[in-house]
């Protein structure tokens, strides 16, 4: 059996055949052991070759030995032996039975894995393999041989020897049940149960039950291997196809390649002897049958060394546990050789996969696609979906179709129902053949043929099948031909199988037995009844086991009722010719004194038959037409009722064999397999490389890589990126083997509505919402089922992209393509959104491909923020919704680029909607929920850490206002966007007070330039509208319209100057000396001093208003005027107003008596107790639960100014970095703000606070263009204090003489706040448009239009990495 490749090097030979001789040998040459040489042949195909594990310091000549012995013949069954081969050596240990581990260690048990998870298959392949029993073990093995891509898809898991279940619980487990309960004294009734992919599979039918095996290898696994070629005769007969029936010799070719590559031989005569072998061959003389019996040729090793394929196999322990899996090593099963042998030539193989139907591929596809339901990472647990919401796999050129007789015809059937032509005998002409299958119970002889995990090595068991009583020459009617053969119980069973047979009706009691005869039976039932079945004089072990393979009528036929597949035979059991059959076994139980008891199918259901050997059902025709068979003589599938064929769909099983065969079949399976495959490649020109393989270690990679074929162009890069996202995926497989890493991965269906339309391009929770009713007005659904799988939990926890990998399929019938393969795509758990403050996102992004072959790119978010806060409802909303975009592909290339907001969305619009979790779907998930690591120790640990992971990110959301405050950082992060300025100046204003004005150059050349004044607000500075932590600020955005801009940092700003008890009516002073620097040092193009546009926010705008309104500030120096959030009406906004009217003593008050005059909006951990604690107190500040937050500097703003943003308008850079564009206010500028906003209007200094909006004042506006603009939710001053501006100046102008009749505007946006408006990260689209416009208006006349300038902005934009 497999064996890691050894530290030893080995030696090489040549070509050397045994020589029997009786000169002494040197070194052990020549030895004889039980008549045999003990050399080991290498043939020259095994010879090895540069870079094999040569010896070149032996001292011996191979090749003179092999030259002195070449012409030395072979006895009969003595087949030449090769590297590491040797016999038995005698009778081995009990522990020799059951082969727990590959490696040295055996506290570490670990096992090969030929077969890949699901994750790394590819979307498309030459050839899909159904199946890897025979049939589909030769189709993989040849067509992987011949170079082409070869996939292979099982239903059950993979398991090798040391696996299998040796305990009867362990075995319960396995059973997996299904078909039509209809046992004849109880109303029928369609049953199914138990692990779908559990490797013993019964089928219940009406009239004939079955008996099959998943997992990969098959039914090989658990057959009793005899490999028993179809005689002439069978093959002659009508219902076989004219090719075959004209020439059954036609056959020996490929009987011979099935027997070169499985080796059978019979049980050695110098083994140990076997009663129930011997007691096979006495009833066989007591029966006139002596001379049809021998002992019959079996896949089972009874010497060491590397099979056929190269696997390294143990001699049989003689356990008799075939029925349930050998665990000794010893069975050559297509895993070990066919399977090994597609493995090493670079066939992929997945287990859990169960395939429902086939259809052609869609137009412009070549080949088929074949649907699948994956049963792995417990998706069975979606019991709606599991069959429902298929995955699939496109074969390019070819489908074998391997999966069983029961199967195979279960998917054709399942395949013409969904639209694929076939012929109507699908499905019939079915055969048991003719299995019979009883007990001879309690006989006078010892049989020993309860199988047990570890058998005495002096009483050993056996093979379960090897002895044969073969009557099928010599008979006219070659249906009257049958075979006999004995067989063993496996371990599991037998506990019980007394009392079974106890108490089965129809039994047949031995007769003429004297009174010592029936007093030693009653003995032998009690010594088993109390002994156990293992009690050498009981009854259990005196009991015969025999198999039948005869012929019946193939009348069997399978439907499908529900869409599960019923099997229906009826009358077959009771038909003479089993009885005949039952009559002769009784007769041979008769004559060794037993009791002849029929199996529990026949006696309990009404005598019905189990068969462990189902056939047809997609048989081949008699006369190559669809009127009398599914598939012409080479497997290929009927189109109809006419020859034509389906090219490249190809039957390789037991469904082609159009009758029973009267011997065990899998000999006959395997060399038609051989045929038609071989058929298949000389028709397509393709030449099977028949190379034999080295010893494989099957621990390590194929000795044969298999190349992708030559392709160009957009085919080349999309191989490409899918090798190497392959390639990605295996090195995380790998690693977290190696590294013995433990894992976590659940399950998730997700449904919902979305709506196909290229113009949804906003990137918010109203159009998705928008999308997602219009989708359900128009019926467009939409599904996925995606399995999430982190092979590595460390990675979740510690990686700050937390990812695991998705697999699984989207359906969304809307979209051309559906359904789609979802393949290492990328699952991340509660992610940083650093596109809004303090939330996670749970995203899935992936690139999906529909079935006609097109891909399109999947993105979904959940969002998680602070609006969960405290609220277990609202956590299970937003956990529970997922935003979705459709987009066009992109190459990797272009997607993953660091300048984007959200990399996922890139690409051309396509769909947008929302999938939600169903209450009943979130059960089910929680089912899926699965560690895995190597022992019970990591899984413990795995689910440990995924479960604390996710908890403490959950109670952080869940928990916010209590979490640890969020303290300034001291380094910068998320800098993007650093808008240096072209130059800045100090600027002295008429009282000696020096500023700062910072001066940027228009970006657009192609337009006259123009002076833009912009004035920040109280406590900040040129940050706001130069904003580094958003890609596009407003200074950006006016430059490259054309504009000079001006940003000044006043008095009353980010300026060590702003604590001297400056206020707004002070600041006029800077902006008129700001003003008259532009006017001097920037002229128009007259060179005359102009008139400047100006923008000012809050405070600044305030302030601005004080200078214009006392004249301060000529009227005429302003062009136009831009006024944000508030002018000369500040009216604080509601909690501001209860801050002032509802303090018994006023806040700036308190807050200068007890801390001075200066409140810092920045603080730090080490600030005094006194700010710390009022620190924590502003926790308790109320406010909406969406806009809760846990930074310091943020609640001191709210504090002292009220909420100056909705939170999810900022990036997470922007809040978490706030106390960098913000720097205090000194408590005599907080009491002027605090006046005027409580009495709604500027004013002048203390003492005398004159109001300064006075009729007369506001007169000098006259002529200035006013636009006014408010955040509709702003939280620091009330919308009204634009709108009683705007009355004042309508009421006092009117509509002006502005030549539009618009001379003030006012305009509320919706979904911002206060300063959002300029720091908001989409600002740029929702706020910076209509300002410009209104100041082209103004400034460039009403028939300008700005045209886009080509730079990186509009890039950005056009891109999709500015969200909006």
């Amino acid at each position: 059996m497999p064996s890691a490749v050894p530290d030893i090097t080995t030696t090489g030979a040549d070509d050397i055949r045994a020589t029997v001789t009786d000169e002494p040998a040197t070194n052990g040459v020549g030895k004889r052991l039980n008549g045999r040489s003990t050399w080991h042949n290498i043939g020259s195909h095994e010879r090895h070759k540069s870079g094999s594990s040569v010896n070149s310091d032996d001292t011996f000549d191979h090749r003179s030995v092999h030259e002195a012995c070449a012409d030395v013949p072979l006895t009969e069954h003595e087949p030449p032996y090769g590297y590491h081969e040797e016999q038995a050596g005698g009778p081995r240990s009990r522990a020799y039975a059951n082969i727990r581990s590959w490696g040295d260690d055996q506290k570490t048990t670990k096992f090969p894995r030929i077969g890949k998870p699901v994750e790394l298959m590819r979307h498309s392949y030459e050839c899909v393999v159904i199946g890897s029993g025979y049939g589909g073990g030769v189709a993989a093995s040849r067509m992987a041989r011949a170079g082409k891509s070869v996939c292979l898809l099982e239903r059950g898991k993979e398991r090798w020897p040391g696996e299998y279940p040796s305990k009867t619980h362990d075995a319960l487990e396995q059973v997996h049940y299904s078909g039509e309960f209809a046992p004849g004294w109880a109303p029928k009734k369609i049953v199914g149960g138990g692990d779908p992919t559990g490797m013993y599979h019964l089928i219940f039918g009406n009239g004939q039950n079955a008996v099959v095996c998943n997992g990969l290898g098959g039914t090989s696994l658990m057959n009793a291997n005899v490999y028993l070629e179809a005689d002439e005769e069978t093959l002659q007969m009508e219902a076989w196809p004219q090719e075959i029936r004209d020439h059954p010799g036609c056959l020996d070719d490929y009987y011979k390649r099935a027997s070169d590559v499985l080796e059978p031989q019979p049980y050695p005569e110098d083994w140990p002897k076997l009663p129930k072998l011997d007691l096979l061959e006495r009833q066989a003389k007591y029966m006139n049958m002596g001379d049809n019996f021998r002992r019959v040729k079996q896949t089972t090793r009874f010497h060491n060394g590397p099979n056929s394929c190269g696997v390294e196999m143990s001699p049989s322990a003689l356990t008799g546990q075939d029925a349930t899996g050998l665990n000794d090593g010893s069975k050559n099963t297509t895993l070990v050789t066919y399977l090994a042998d597609a493995w090493n030539w670079g066939a992929d193989m997945f287990c859990e996969s169960e395939v429902r139907y086939i259809t052609k591929a869609p137009e412009g596809r070549t080949g088929y696609i074949v649907y699948f339901a994956w049963h792995g990472r417990n998706r069975g647990h979606f019991k709606a979906n599991l069959h429902g919401d298929l995955m699939w796999v496109h074969a390019r050129e070819a489908v074998f179709l391997g999966a069983g007789a029961v199967g195979t015809t279960e998917i054709l059937l399942r395949s013409k129902d969904m639209g694929l032509d076939m012929s109507e005998k699908v499905g019939q002409n079915m055969s048991g053949n003719g299995d019979i299958w009883g007990f001879g119970y309690n006989t006078d002889y010892e049989v020993n043929a309860m199988g047990r995990s570890f058998p005495s090595p002096y009483h050993p068991v056996g093979p379960c099948i090897t002895g044969i009583i073969d009557n099928r020459a010599g008979h006219k009617n070659p249906l009257d031909g049958y075979v006999i053969e004995e067989g063993t119980v496996p371990g599991v069973i037998a506990p019980f199988l007394q009392a079974m047979l106890e108490i089965m009706p129809g039994s047949i009691e031995p007769t003429g037995e004297g009174l010592l005869g029936r007093v030693q039976a009653n003995l032998s039932r009690i010594g088993s009844a109390f002994l156990g079945p293992y009690f050498r004089k009981g009854a259990i072990e005196k009991t015969q086991v025999y198999l039948i393979m005869s012929h019946d009528s193939n009348q069997a036929y399978l439907t499908l009722k529900d869409d599960k597949p019923v099997l229906e035979f009826i009358g077959v059991g009771r038909s003479d010719h089993v009885k005949y059959l039952n009559g002769i076994l009784a007769k041979a139980t008769r004559a060794v004194g037993g009791t002849f008891i029929q199996n529990p199918f026949y006696a309990l259901m009404g005598e019905q038959q189990v068969t462990v050997h189902p056939i047809g059902g997609a048989c081949m025709a008699c006369d190559g037409t669809g009127s009398t068979g599914v598939t012409n003589h080479r497997g290929e599938v009927f189109t109809g009722s006419g020859d034509e064929t389906h090219p490249g769909l190809i039957v390789t099983d037991a469904a082609v064999i159009p009758a029973a065969l009267g011997a065990n079949p899998f000999a006959t399976i395997t060399a038609l397999a051989e045929r038609s495959v071989d058929l298949y490649t000389k028709e397509m020109g393709y030449e099977i490389n028949m190379e034999k393989n080295e010893t494989l270690d099957l621990f390590g990679s194929p000795q044969r890589q298999r190349h992708g074929g030559k392709c160009k162009g957009e085919e080349y890069v999309e191989q490409t990126q899918e090798s190497a996202g392959i390639a990605s995926a295996n090195e995380a497989i790998a690693s977290a083997r190696r590294l013995n890493d433990s894992g976590f991965g659940f399950t998730e269906v997700m449904s919902g509505f979305i709506h196909r339309d290229r113009g949804l391009k906003r990137d918010n929770p109203d159009t998705y919402k928008l999308a997602a009713r219009t989708a359900e007005s128009l019926s467009e659904t939409a599904r996925f089922f995606l399995s999430v799988q982190s092979f590595n939990i460390r990675s979740v926890i510690h990686d700050p992209n937390h990812k695991a990998m998705l697999t699984g399929t989207f359906v969304c019938p809307t979209l051309a393509g559906s359904p789609f393969m979802v393949q290492r795509g990328d699952f991340n758990l509660f992610l940083l959104d650093r596109k809004a403050p303090g939330t996670r996102n749970l995203t899935y992004d992936f690139d999906m491909r529909g079935i006609n072959g097109k891909k399109l790119h999947f993105h979904g978010y959940k969002v998680v923020d602070s609006s969960v806060a405290l609220s277990p409802i609202h956590f299970w909303k937003s956990t529970s919704t997922l935003y979705v975009t459709i987009t066009e592909p992109i190459p990797d290339s272009k997607r993953k680029l660091p300048d984007a907001d959200e990399c996922g969305l890139l690409g051309e619009i396509v769909a947008k909607g929302i999938l939600r979790i169903q209450p009943q779907d979130f059960l089910s998930e929680v089912m899926t929920l699965t560690p895995t690591g190597s022992n019970v120790f990591k899984k413990v640990m795995s689910v440990g850490n995924f479960m604390t992971f996710f908890t403490r990110k959950s109670m952080s959301l869940l928990l916010a206002p209590f979490t640890p405050l969020q303290y300034p950082s001291q380094t910068y992060s998320g800098f993007v966007n650093n808008t240096l300025a072209t130059k800045s100046y100090k600027i002295t204003a008429s009282d000696g007070v020096v500023t700062t004005l910072h001066m940027w150059e228009p970006t657009n050349r192609d337009i006259e330039p123009k002076n833009l004044f912009m004035v920040p607000g109280a406590s900040v500075d040129h940050q706001i509208f130069a904003l580094p932590t958003i890609r596009y600020n407003a200074v950006n955005y006016f430059r490259r319209a054309g504009y000079r801009v001006f940003v000044t940092v006043h008095r009353i700003g980010m300026l060590m100057v702003a604590q001297n008890n400056w206020t707004t009516f002070d600041a006029r002073l800077d902006f008129k000396a700001c003003l008259q620097k532009i006017r001097e040092d920037f002229p128009g193009s007259d060179g005359e001093p102009e008139a400047t546009y100006t923008i000012a926010h809050c405070m600044g705008s305030v302030a601005l208003s004080s200078g214009l309104l006392d004249g301060t500030i000529p009227a005429k120096w302003i062009k136009g005027l831009t006024c944000s959030q508030v002018f000369m009406n500040p009216i604080w906004n509601t909690m501001n107003m209860l801050k002032i009217s509802k303090l018994p003593i006023p806040g700036d008050w308190l807050y200068k008596i007890l801390l001075g005059n200066w409140f810092s909006f920045s603080t730090g951990k080490n600030d005094s107790y006194v700010q710390l604690f009022l620190n924590e107190l502003l926790r308790l500040m109320p406010d909406e639960r969406k806009e809760l937050c846990n930074n310091a500097s943020c609640h001191r703003t709210t504090l002292a100014l009220g909420r100056c943003w909705n939170h999810h308008n900022l990036n997470e850079a922007t809040h978490r970095q706030i106390d960098r564009f913000f720097g205090g206010v000194n408590m005599t500028l907080m009491h002027l703000l605090m006046k005027q906003g409580y009495e709604g209007h500027v004013m002048a200094n203390a003492p005398l606070y004159e109001r300064l909006d006075e009729p007369d004042n506001v007169r000098r506006l006259k002529g200035i263009p006013i636009l006014l603009f408010v955040g509709r939710d702003n939280a620091v001053l009330s919308l009204e204090s634009t709108e009683r501006t705007y009355e004042i100046l309508t009421d006092t102008f009117g509509t002006g003489d502005d030549v539009s009749g618009m001379q003030y505007r006012r305009r509320v946006v919706p979904d911002y706040g206060h300063l959002d408006c300029w720091m908001g990260r989409n600002a740029w689209k929702d706020v910076y448009p209509f300002v410009r416009e209104e100041m082209d208006r103004v400034v460039r006349g009403e028939e300008y239009h700005f045209k886009e300038p080509e730079d990186k902005f509009k890039m950005l934009v056009d891109s999709g990495k500015l969200l909006y």
